[in-house]
């Protein structure tokens, strides 16, 4: 990929979706193309992911230096360094009452994240109008942030998405001049793929067709893994 920058999203992208988020691990077939990417682009290489950095570092084996975590909320570069936005103050008021409502059914999975929580409900579909309603509420009531995804509705502390956290990267010595490329599936990656387009770059939707930022597309994980085996 000579002068590119990666950014990556997890699930849906390097890892097909689980029906519990603690459901995917690390597979040595992504673990060995991370290292040879990482490698091929000199560390221009960055995951940037809805999922937890203690979660992100479990899947890949801590073979990516630099994250993205909680959709841009926890940040960690290539030396280490960290960025973290502390939670919204009502944040753990609404996780309660997350976990209320998830009480119905053990088939609705609440995950805390820290600056963010997400109420799953792959596993029980019945409940899906009510659980995008109380999300909803949530958001008016408290103004967290609400990030819609694949089955999933979570409630973010405002502060930086995929896209600032694509462009803070950018700036960094290690990537500065590179062309950006992020591969994402779903709604929440679009702040990635109009970061990259700005900057000179471009993105690859993972799935099914749809308007999107994204100028190219790969229909399934295992594609993007392809894609990527061959360009190292």
């Amino acid at each position: 990929m000579g002068g590119a920058a990666l950014f990556l999203d997890l699930d849906g992208t390097l890892a097909p979706i689980a029906a519990r988020p603690q459901d995917v691990r690390p597979e040595p077939r992504r673990t060995r193309l991370l290292e040879a990417l990482n490698a091929g682009l000199d560390g221009r290489l960055a995951v940037v992911s809805g999922r937890t950095l203690s979660d992100v570092d479990r899947i890949l084996e801590r073979r990516v230096a630099c994250v993205a975590a909680v959709h841009g909320l926890v940040r960690r570069d290539f030396d280490g360094q960290m960025l973290e936005v502390p939670p919204h103050p009502e944040l753990a008021a609404s996780v309660r009452r997350l976990r209320e409502f998830a009480s119905q059914d053990s088939g609705l999975l609440v995950e805390e994240k820290g600056s963010s929580a997400a109420l799953h409900f792959r596993l029980a579909r019945a409940y899906a109008a009510d659980a995008r309603a109380l999300a909803h509420q949530i958001a008016a009531e408290t103004g967290l942030v609400l990030q819609e995804g694949d089955m999933v509705e979570e409630l973010r502390t405002p502060g930086p998405t995929k896209g600032d956290s694509v462009r803070a990267f950018m700036e960094a010595p290690r990537f500065a001049g590179a062309t950006p490329v992020f591969v994402g599936d779903d709604a929440t990656d679009e702040h990635g793929f109009d970061a990259v387009r700005r900057l000179g770059g471009f993105g690859v939707l993972v799935g099914p067709a749809r308007q999107t930022h994204a100028a190219f597309r790969l229909e399934t994980v295992d594609a993007v893994m392809s894609w990527l085996e061959a360009a190292t």
